[in-house]
């Protein structure tokens, strides 16, 4: 390949737009009515949170990321009177999550003392994902890589972005998009 051939590739490639090389997010079709059953009995229906941002987030007992909780906690007590919801939905799909539902509830209130809701112990991946989960797949080719994964979803029911474990929920990334969601 000539070095003009050469600039000419790379010059063509950084013009790409983002929406070329990522999937189009805003294509993919709002959140439909989903149901998670609550730790502690009873159900969520999301469809009780509309017009609402939600932030989705896979949690394991025994993960490195577990220490994660108390950010999670922070942000319902901080902008949950604001209108944003922070679902924590415990998996053991990674193997790191008690066997029971009471373990999971008594584990997060002696360590985390959470108020946030909280799903039963639920599929995220492989063949029999919770419809959520099958959803974000489907529709937005999102899978979670493991525990902690977070998904936030917009107050019309669409995906806004998706953070992998490493990120922070109380990081300037997620909080700069929560804000800006509870602004609009």
């Amino acid at each position: 390949m000539t070095d003009l051939t050469r600039r000419t590739v790379v010059l063509g490639l950084s013009t790409l737009s983002a929406a070329t090389l990522l999937p189009d997010l805003g294509q993919a079709q709002a959140m439909p009515p989903f149901r998670f059953e609550s730790i502690d009995g009873g159900h969520y229906d999301v469809a009780d949170w509309a017009g609402r941002p939600i932030l989705v987030v896979n949690t394991a007992s025994m993960c490195a990321y577990t220490p994660q909780y108390d950010a999670l906690q922070a942000l319902h007590e901080a902008y949950g009177p604001r209108g944003l919801v922070v679902l924590a939905v415990p998996s053991d799909d990674f193997a790191q999550e008690y066997d029971s539902d009471e373990q999971v509830a008594e584990f997060c209130e002696l360590n985390f003392n959470l108020t946030l809701p909280m799903t039963t112990i639920t599929r995220v991946r492989g063949p029999d994902p919770h419809p959520f989960y099958a959803w974000l797949a489907s529709e937005y080719g999102i899978r979670p890589g493991w525990n902690f994964n977070k998904v936030l979803i917009a107050p019309d029911g669409r995906v806004v972005e998706h953070f992998g474990a490493r990120v922070s929920p109380t990081g300037r990334r997620i909080l700069n998009r929560i804000e800006a969601l509870l602004s609009a």
